[in-house]
């Protein structure tokens, strides 16, 4: 693979290898020539196959922090407040060698696994406005792994919203990583499909609690609220659930948790058999599911984690330039959102600050597209790269 150095840093550049980089969904990193200038910032999004061919030509990227197969994101690792933007490729990364040394009985898998758990609260914590935005940036199709990475991050605001300890809401956040491992090798394929589930991916999704659960163990992982937690995260309080069929308090609140991030994710996410919900229509539909439950405080910790305008959303503007949430409200002010359209659509070059408390500037809707528009996440969160 042809490698180059830049004369400012003295770091290796990596050509961009074929099949990396996604027509329409935003970049994991930032693209860079052949000089170390940037071609495209991480969250630009990549509008058709022609430009890709030239990225492929010219594109190179550094390599972060997992490039090195030897090195992962580690919880010690990077003194100071951490940058989920700049972590979230090396996130991913490491979060399938967690689930490779879960599978391969790896010794240290529960040391890896716990680590990892307590390196995305430990971001969660002191980003934590960023790192939720990551959910609803990468939500139009994520992959396998981005999905569990999304469910940890969910279970962390809903879990500190009830004031779970930071014990039992690592603990959570580790299951949410590990709860699906049985359908990482088929779960891409089956969010893409527009068919009906075999009878055989039926048989895998109804006992896929059970075959994490015995992984885990298998790895050497005994913590019983874990494995708990992963074995009960698909029963539901009427009964209807699987593997049991457990009903009301039977079932563990933290599981409950879990099924929550997993409903909310999947809903504002595109699948191959219907298009993507709205955070307003994903709102709804756990606001209805929870006049349902037997534990409506859950939901309602879930909603006021995320507020009706979570960081990452799009939302319209009254004056109609389109705008990204980038935090939530401080005590009374509103949600802190840039513009990046102009009330015709044309993006613009930087994103501008809007005040929505000012009647210009209220926020009207949200927006929902299948195709993210270009962004600079690091530069829009006032990252230094």
């Amino acid at each position: 693979m042809p490698e180059s150095k830049t004369a400012d840093t003295g770091q290796s550049l990596v050509r961009v290898a074929p099949g990396v980089l996604v027509v329409g969904k935003p970049l994991p990193w930032p693209v860079f020539d052949n000089q170390g200038e940037v071609l495209l910032a991480q969250g630009y999004v990549i509008q058709g196959d022609a430009q890709l061919e030239q990225l492929y030509k010219r594109g190179m990227f550094y390599p972060r922090q997992a490039e090195n197969p030897d090195e992962e994101v580690q919880e010690d690792v990077a003194e100071g407040e951490r940058n989920p933007f700049s972590d979230y490729r090396a996130l991913l990364k490491t979060l399938k060698r967690t689930h490779q040394a879960i599978s391969a009985r790896d010794p240290e898998a529960r040391l890896k696994l716990l680590g990892f758990a307590r390196l995305i609260d430990r971001i969660c914590r002191e980003a934590p406005d960023p790192t939720l935005a990551l959910v609803h940036l990468y939500s139009v199709e994520p992959t396998a792994t981005e999905q569990s990475l999304f469910y940890a991050i969910v279970c962390h605001f809903t879990a500190t919203e009830l004031g779970m300890d930071e014990g039992r809401r690592v603990v959570l956040m580790a299951a949410a990583l590990s709860a699906n491992l049985a359908l990482m090798p088929i779960l891409d394929r089956l969010n893409a499909s527009t068919h009906g589930l075999t009878d055989q991916q039926r048989t895998i999704i109804r006992r896929h609690p059970q075959l994490a659960a015995r992984a885990l163990h298998d790895a050497g992982i005994e913590n019983r609220l874990l494995l708990k937690i992963i074995m009960q995260h698909h029963e539901r309080s009427d009964g209807s659930g699987y593997p049991e069929g457990l009903e009301g308090d039977a079932i563990l609140p933290e599981a409950s948790i879990l099924a929550l991030s997993e409903h909310y994710v999947a809903l504002i996410s595109r699948r191959g058999y219907r298009p993507r919900h709205s955070i307003t229509e994903a709102r709804k539909a756990i606001a209805d599911a929870a006049r349902e439950s037997t534990r409506p405080k859950l939901f309602q910790a879930l909603l006021n984690a995320l507020t009706p305008f979570p960081p990452g959303g799009l939302v319209r503007l009254a004056n109609n330039e389109i705008a990204v949430v980038t935090h939530r409200p401080l005590l009374r002010n509103g949600h802190a959102v840039k513009a990046i359209t102009d009330p015709r659509g044309s993006a613009y070059l930087t994103g501008f600050r809007r005040t929505t408390d000012l009647l210009e500037f209220n926020i009207r809707a949200v927006e929902v597209v299948d195709v993210m528009p270009p962004m600079d996440f690091q530069a829009l969160w006032d990252y230094q790269v």
